[in-house]
Protein backbone atom coordinates (compact mmCIF):
# COMPACT_ATOMS: atom_id res chain seq x y z
CA UNK A 1 0.00 0.00 0.00
CA UNK A 2 1.72 3.55 -0.61
CA UNK A 3 1.68 5.83 1.98
CA UNK A 4 2.73 9.00 0.29
CA UNK A 5 5.94 8.90 0.41
CA UNK A 6 8.72 6.60 -1.33
CA UNK A 7 10.83 6.90 1.53
CA UNK A 8 12.56 3.38 2.70
CA UNK A 9 12.50 2.40 5.47
CA UNK A 10 9.64 4.97 6.61
CA UNK A 11 10.49 5.51 10.10
CA UNK A 12 12.53 4.37 13.50
CA UNK A 13 12.93 1.30 15.03
CA UNK A 14 15.43 -0.44 17.19
CA UNK A 15 17.09 -2.44 14.06
CA UNK A 16 16.80 0.63 12.19
CA UNK A 17 19.15 3.42 13.67
CA UNK A 18 19.50 5.56 10.59
CA UNK A 19 17.14 6.71 7.61
CA UNK A 20 17.73 8.55 4.46
CA UNK A 21 14.69 11.36 5.08
CA UNK A 22 13.23 12.07 1.19
CA UNK A 23 11.18 15.20 1.48
CA UNK A 24 9.41 16.82 -1.59
CA UNK A 25 7.57 20.34 -1.63
CA UNK A 26 6.43 22.49 -4.70
CA UNK A 27 7.49 25.98 -5.02
CA UNK A 28 6.17 27.93 -8.34
CA UNK A 29 5.11 25.08 -9.68
CA UNK A 30 7.98 22.89 -9.43
CA UNK A 31 7.98 20.01 -7.79
CA UNK A 32 11.60 19.20 -5.25
CA UNK A 33 13.14 16.95 -3.70
CA UNK A 34 15.35 16.73 -0.77
CA UNK A 35 17.07 13.88 0.83
CA UNK A 36 19.15 13.82 4.27
CA UNK A 37 20.61 11.14 6.46
CA UNK A 38 18.75 11.12 9.75
CA UNK A 39 19.22 9.86 13.01
CA UNK A 40 20.33 10.19 16.57
CA UNK A 41 21.50 14.10 16.34
CA UNK A 42 23.90 13.28 19.88
CA UNK A 43 22.61 16.34 21.11
CA UNK A 44 24.93 18.67 23.45
CA UNK A 45 21.90 19.08 25.93
CA UNK A 46 20.46 15.53 25.24
CA UNK A 47 16.56 15.27 26.29
CA UNK A 48 17.41 12.01 26.82
CA UNK A 49 20.71 12.04 28.75
CA UNK A 50 17.88 14.23 31.53
CA UNK A 51 14.95 11.81 31.78
CA UNK A 52 16.74 8.40 32.07
CA UNK A 53 16.38 7.73 35.80
CA UNK A 54 19.02 4.94 35.37
CA UNK A 55 21.18 7.04 34.37
CA UNK A 56 21.80 4.31 31.32
CA UNK A 57 22.44 7.42 28.80
CA UNK A 58 25.44 9.23 28.89
CA UNK A 59 27.90 11.44 26.50
CA UNK A 60 30.66 9.45 25.69
CA UNK A 61 34.48 11.04 25.89
CA UNK A 62 33.89 11.68 22.01
CA UNK A 63 31.26 13.81 22.78
CA UNK A 64 28.29 11.17 21.30
CA UNK A 65 25.40 9.75 23.15
CA UNK A 66 25.52 6.33 24.05
CA UNK A 67 23.06 3.86 26.03
CA UNK A 68 24.15 1.16 28.42
CA UNK A 69 21.85 -1.29 27.68
CA UNK A 70 23.13 -2.95 30.88
CA UNK A 71 21.84 -0.25 32.95
CA UNK A 72 18.60 0.27 31.16
CA UNK A 73 15.55 -0.58 33.28
CA UNK A 74 13.37 -0.25 30.07
CA UNK A 75 11.35 2.55 31.26
CA UNK A 76 10.99 4.33 27.44
CA UNK A 77 11.69 7.75 28.83
CA UNK A 78 13.82 8.40 26.79
CA UNK A 79 11.89 7.59 23.40
CA UNK A 80 9.26 9.57 24.62
CA UNK A 81 11.29 12.82 25.89
CA UNK A 82 13.64 12.69 22.25
CA UNK A 83 13.73 15.76 20.97
CA UNK A 84 13.93 14.49 17.62
CA UNK A 85 11.86 11.65 18.09
CA UNK A 86 13.94 8.94 17.17
CA UNK A 87 15.23 6.30 19.90
CA UNK A 88 13.73 3.34 19.15
CA UNK A 89 12.77 0.74 21.92
CA UNK A 90 13.06 -3.20 21.70
CA UNK A 91 10.28 -4.86 22.98
CA UNK A 92 11.85 -8.18 23.50
CA UNK A 93 14.79 -6.88 25.38
CA UNK A 94 12.94 -3.98 26.86
CA UNK A 95 16.11 -1.69 26.31
CA UNK A 96 16.63 1.71 24.19
CA UNK A 97 18.38 1.56 21.00
CA UNK A 98 19.40 3.90 18.48
CA UNK A 99 22.35 5.53 16.41
CA UNK A 100 25.62 4.73 18.34
CA UNK A 101 28.15 7.21 16.26
CA UNK A 102 29.79 3.71 15.64
CA UNK A 103 31.46 4.22 19.36
CA UNK A 104 33.38 0.59 18.82
CA UNK A 105 34.87 1.90 15.62
CA UNK A 106 35.86 5.49 16.61
CA UNK A 107 37.10 4.09 19.74
CA UNK A 108 39.89 2.17 17.92
CA UNK A 109 40.24 5.31 14.98
CA UNK A 110 38.18 4.09 12.81
CA UNK A 111 35.33 5.70 10.71
CA UNK A 112 31.73 5.56 11.69
CA UNK A 113 30.24 3.00 8.88
CA UNK A 114 27.95 5.45 7.38
CA UNK A 115 30.54 7.97 6.41
CA UNK A 116 32.94 5.01 5.51
CA UNK A 117 30.75 3.75 2.89
CA UNK A 118 28.95 6.61 1.40
CA UNK A 119 29.34 6.90 -2.12
CA UNK A 120 29.33 9.87 -3.08
CA UNK A 121 31.03 11.56 -0.11
CA UNK A 122 28.06 13.52 1.09
CA UNK A 123 28.64 12.16 4.70
CA UNK A 124 31.89 13.58 6.44
CA UNK A 125 33.92 12.51 9.25
CA UNK A 126 36.55 13.95 11.47
CA UNK A 127 37.70 16.79 14.28
CA UNK A 128 34.17 19.20 15.39
CA UNK A 129 35.87 22.67 14.34
CA UNK A 130 37.52 20.98 11.03
CA UNK A 131 34.14 20.19 9.67
CA UNK A 132 32.54 23.81 10.70
CA UNK A 133 35.15 25.35 9.03
CA UNK A 134 34.45 23.17 5.49
CA UNK A 135 30.54 23.79 6.23
CA UNK A 136 31.27 28.18 6.39
CA UNK A 137 33.30 27.28 3.07
CA UNK A 138 30.86 25.56 1.23
CA UNK A 139 28.29 27.61 2.68
CA UNK A 140 29.55 30.93 1.32
CA UNK A 141 29.77 28.59 -2.66
CA UNK A 142 26.40 28.30 -1.97
CA UNK A 143 25.61 31.90 -1.24
CA UNK A 144 27.67 33.13 -4.18
CA UNK A 145 25.90 30.31 -6.15
CA UNK A 146 22.45 32.30 -5.57
CA UNK A 147 21.29 29.74 -2.92
CA UNK A 148 19.68 32.59 -0.37
CA UNK A 149 18.39 29.54 1.64
CA UNK A 150 21.36 27.72 2.56
CA UNK A 151 22.30 27.32 6.04
CA UNK A 152 24.93 25.74 8.23
CA UNK A 153 22.09 23.30 10.73
CA UNK A 154 23.51 21.65 14.38
CA UNK A 155 26.62 24.15 15.30
CA UNK A 156 24.27 26.20 17.87
CA UNK A 157 21.48 23.98 18.41
CA UNK A 158 20.62 22.25 21.18
CA UNK A 159 24.38 23.32 22.49
CA UNK A 160 26.20 21.56 19.09
CA UNK A 161 24.67 18.88 17.31
CA UNK A 162 26.42 15.68 16.87
CA UNK A 163 25.54 15.51 13.36
CA UNK A 164 26.47 19.12 11.14
CA UNK A 165 24.60 19.93 7.94
CA UNK A 166 25.07 22.08 4.94
CA UNK A 167 21.24 22.96 3.87
CA UNK A 168 20.61 24.25 0.43
CA UNK A 169 17.12 25.16 2.05
CA UNK A 170 15.73 26.04 5.13
CA UNK A 171 15.48 22.97 8.08
CA UNK A 172 12.07 22.41 7.50
CA UNK A 173 12.20 21.72 4.20
CA UNK A 174 14.38 18.72 5.25
CA UNK A 175 12.07 17.90 8.31
CA UNK A 176 14.43 19.03 10.63
CA UNK A 177 13.10 21.63 13.35
CA UNK A 178 14.13 25.45 13.29
CA UNK A 179 14.60 26.00 16.86
CA UNK A 180 14.87 22.36 18.88
CA UNK A 181 14.25 22.54 22.31
CA UNK A 182 14.08 20.03 25.12
CA UNK A 183 10.83 20.12 26.90
CA UNK A 184 10.08 21.83 29.71
CA UNK A 185 9.07 18.54 31.31
CA UNK A 186 12.75 17.23 30.57
CA UNK A 187 14.04 19.96 32.83
CA UNK A 188 11.70 19.51 35.73
CA UNK A 189 12.42 16.04 35.79
CA UNK A 190 16.17 16.45 35.42
CA UNK A 191 16.70 19.43 38.13
CA UNK A 192 13.97 18.08 40.66
CA UNK A 193 13.76 14.48 40.61
CA UNK A 194 17.04 13.98 40.32
CA UNK A 195 18.00 13.98 43.65
CA UNK A 196 15.74 10.67 44.01
CA UNK A 197 16.76 9.16 41.21
CA UNK A 198 17.72 6.19 43.35
CA UNK A 199 14.97 5.33 45.01
CA UNK A 200 12.42 6.15 41.49
CA UNK A 201 14.92 3.49 39.94
CA UNK A 202 14.18 0.53 42.49
CA UNK A 203 10.69 1.24 41.93
CA UNK A 204 10.31 1.56 38.43
CA UNK A 205 12.66 -1.60 38.41
CA UNK A 206 10.75 -3.61 40.63
CA UNK A 207 7.47 -2.51 39.11
CA UNK A 208 9.18 -3.53 35.11
CA UNK A 209 9.89 -6.62 37.04
CA UNK A 210 6.81 -7.69 38.56
CA UNK A 211 4.64 -7.08 35.30
CA UNK A 212 6.71 -9.09 33.46
CA UNK A 213 6.37 -11.57 35.96
CA UNK A 214 2.56 -11.45 36.09
CA UNK A 215 2.42 -11.44 32.17
CA UNK A 216 4.61 -14.45 32.22
CA UNK A 217 2.29 -16.12 34.68
CA UNK A 218 -0.46 -15.49 32.07
CA UNK A 219 1.10 -16.81 29.71
CA UNK A 220 2.01 -20.11 30.92
CA UNK A 221 -2.28 -20.35 32.23
CA UNK A 222 -3.54 -20.18 28.42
Amino acid sequence: TFTGTYENPPQFSPITWTKIAFNEYEDNGRLHWLFSKQGCMHCGDAACIKVCPAGAIYHTEFGTVAVDTKKCIGCNYCAANCTYNVMGFDQVAHVARKCTFCLDRISNGLTPACAKTCPTGAITYGERSNLIDLAERRLAELKRAGKTEANIYGVEELNGLGMIYLLEDRPAKYGLLENPRVSTAAHIWSYIFKPVRVLVVMAMAFALWFNRKESKGESGKQ
